[in-house]
């Protein structure tokens, strides 16, 4: 167990945390959010014993082993499998000892330390790390490979690999998906959900948290409030407090006024139907969220472009990549007024590629490249935060971009995206990596494109930026592609979804939520290409024995078989809790009625609760179900 009790916590002469007092239990994943700079890091340094509370005591057993990501990038020599199994540092230990002792052939302990070896599962460790690699996206051929070959973002991947390998009670994760793409974002999900320590992790995004936390600790005001529930739970309940302040209660009707002139604006537009149905889905869950962001530092919107041509940029019959190394072809997409679409793939298939040839052409090798005359492009990459001016200000920075502006509608600007006070006039070298992706946002957004190329823009962006950006999305009118692993915002800006694979570009005709499945099905038809079971050689038919191995076959699938069955009524069990919950939360009169406020708390946390374990339970289904079809068809190839 973790506790906090009456904590108070200080960088230099900022109070970050003020009597702070919670408890977190093994078995528990806590997503810690707040506004960047409110001592989610500082929180995390603590626990690993960088920084002393200035008040307060923290129960933390020593005897526990606690576990986080280095964030300092790796380098050395060593094989990629054992730089990750370094991490399990009682087996490096072990493994150390056991050396030590054969070189001396006198050890009376030798034997105790071979049985702790297999104890702590070490001899099954290069496996393990080599599953976590996997998992984490690297090839097999790469699991040998030295650390000082990979770059920084797999460098990255390594030092989460090996905080994973270590077997810890406490897991402290901060922004592990930052360096990750969407495959292995969501392997990094199922792997949570079985971890069986604590869990706690700094995120900025929301189905991440939605998907893995099963309770929310959240920094405000230098306040540490826990709640039960993933994030949605956290946002209807912060949405609830909110809107019982009076003080909020203006701004927040003035924001669903102004997501719902929006829907009206399209609503009936035969030509934006497309568009329109989808957006309008959003909207109506963005009324429902809306309160519990009122209080957001930011508030922009796109400026509507001066010309919206109807053929705006195409790539036809194009090759796309490096010098003579081809990374895309026959690549043929045409962007029109209004299209909207994301792009998926893992990391190194090209999306990047792509989205440089339609900015650029940098990228085209073979083929055309067509840009209609009146065509605008916004084009966000990470590389465009190197671009900006070190010694420069945002103010300067604006100037150039708006110079006919005066001063005050620079600073009325640059305040919807954070930037007020001073901090307008201070040079941008020293700003964090979230700052500078705002700036960098702000500029191309004053510039009124009608076409956005978007290449990962919400890496280093938190929670209430990232929330800002989806909605200005929703409301611009040009048209747009996006690279991001943050599946809320393309959830929520996008109608249509690209696949970008082994070579081409097609359309994906399922929803993002079919990602992972179509995922898993090319894996099994790359494993079923790769290695063809051989068949069995005829034997004659010995029907005694043959009863005798298919009773033993059925004994061997019956614990399997148990598993499934008995997690299907678990399933079933929790489902009709979850829709008993969800019928007493669709009585309206509970929302009314200012004296069932703890009832509708309960049934709330209830809910998020339930939904938490079915999501576990699936999983746990979907895996038991796997090893059963898995046992049963290596007992067909037996027979």
């Amino acid at each position: 167990m973790l506790t906090l009790t009456d904590i108070s916590l200080r960088r230099g002469r900022q109070l970050l945390i003020e009597h702070a007092t919670l408890q977190v239990h093994a078995g528990q994943r806590v997503g810690v959010i707040g506004a960047n700079g409110c001592g989610k890091s500082s929180l995390f340094a603590m626990l690993m014993d960088e920084l002393e509370p200035d008040q307060g005591e923290l129960g933390l057993d020593p005897a526990l082993v606690l576990a986080h990501v280095a964030q300092e990038s790796p380098d050395g020599s060593d094989p990629a499998v054992d730089y990750v199994i370094d991490g399990d540092r009682e087996l490096r230990a072990v493994q150390a000892a056991i050396r030590d002792g054969e070189a001396r052939a006198e050890r009376p302990d030798l034997h105790l330390l071979y049985e702790r070896l297999e104890a702590i599962d070490g001899f099954t460790a290069e496996a393990r790390a080599s599953r976590l690699l996997h998992g984490l996206g690297f090839a097999p051929e790469e699991f040998t490979q030295p650390v000082n070959a990979f770059s920084g973002g797999w460098r990255m991947r390594l030092n989460l690999a090996r905080a994973l390998m270590c077997r810890s009670d406490i897991l402290l994760l901060d922004e592990p998906t930052n360096h990750l793409d969407l495959p292995a974002i969501l392997w990094l999900e199922r792997w949570l959900k079985r971890y069986a320590g604590i869990l706690l992790v700094i995120s900025h995004d929301r189905d991440f948290l939605d998907q893995v936390c099963t309770r929310i600790a959240h920094i405000e005001n230098a306040q540490i409030n826990l709640y039960t529930g993933n994030y949605s739970q956290f946002e209807a309940l912060r949405a609830e407090q909110l809107a019982q302040q009076q003080a909020m209660y203006s701004r927040q009707q003035k924001e669903i006024k102004h997501i719902q002139s929006y829907v009206d604006r399209f609503r009936y537009k035969a030509s934006k139907a497309r568009q329109a149905q989808s957006r309008i889905k959003m909207l109506e869950r963005m009324e429902k969220i809306a309160p519990a962001h009122v209080d957001s530092p930011f508030r922009f919107h796109f400026l509507e472009p001066d010309k919206q041509p109807q053929h705006l940029l195409g790539l036809l019959d194009a090759r796309l990549g490096y010098g003579e190394r081809v990374v895309l072809d026959n690549v043929n997409l045409q962007l029109r007024a209004g299209d909207r679409y994301g792009l998926l793939g893992v990391n190194g298939a090209g999306k990047s590629t792509l989205v440089k040839a339609l900015a650029t052409g940098s990228t085209l090798i073979v083929g055309e490249r067509i840009l209609a005359k009146d065509t605008k492009i916004g084009y966000f990459a990470q590389h465009q935060l190197e671009l900006l001016r070190p010694a420069e200000s945002p103010l300067d920075h604006l100037r150039e971009i708006a110079p006919d502006d005066r001063e005050q509608q620079h600073r009325n600007y640059l305040g919807r995206f954070g930037f007020s006070g001073e901090r307008i006039f201070e040079p941008v070298e020293p700003f964090s990596g979230g700052e500078k992706a705002r700036l960098v946002l702000a500029l191309m957004i004053r510039q009124g494109p009608n076409l956005l190329l978007l290449d990962e823009p919400t890496n280093h962006l938190d929670l209430e930026m990232r929330q800002a950006l989806s909605v200005a999305l929703i409301e611009y009118s040009g048209a747009l592609v996006v690279i991001a692993h943050d599946r809320h915002l393309l959830r929520s800006v996008c109608d249509e979804l690209l696949i970008v694979h082994d070579g081409i570009v097609e359309p994906f005709d399922r929803n993002l939520d079919d990602y992972p499945a179509w995922l898993r099905e090319q894996e099994e038809a790359a494993a079923q290409t790769t290695s063809a079971p051989e068949e069995p050689a005829a034997r004659p038919v010995n029907r005694k024995q043959q009863r005798q191995e298919q009773a033993r076959e059925r004994q061997r699938l019956k614990p399997l078989q148990d598993r499934v069955r008995k997690v299907e009524q678990q399933l079933a069990a929790n489902r009709a809790r979850l829709a008993e919950f969800d019928r007493e939360l669709a009585d309206g009169a509970i929302y009314r009625d200012p004296r069932r406020k703890d009832e509708l708390t309960t049934l709330l946390q209830n809910q998020a609760e339930a939904k938490a374990t079915i999501e576990t339970l699936e999983w746990e289904w979907l895996e038991a179900s796997e090893k059963l079809e898995q046992a049963s068809g290596v007992a067909t190839v037996v027979e």
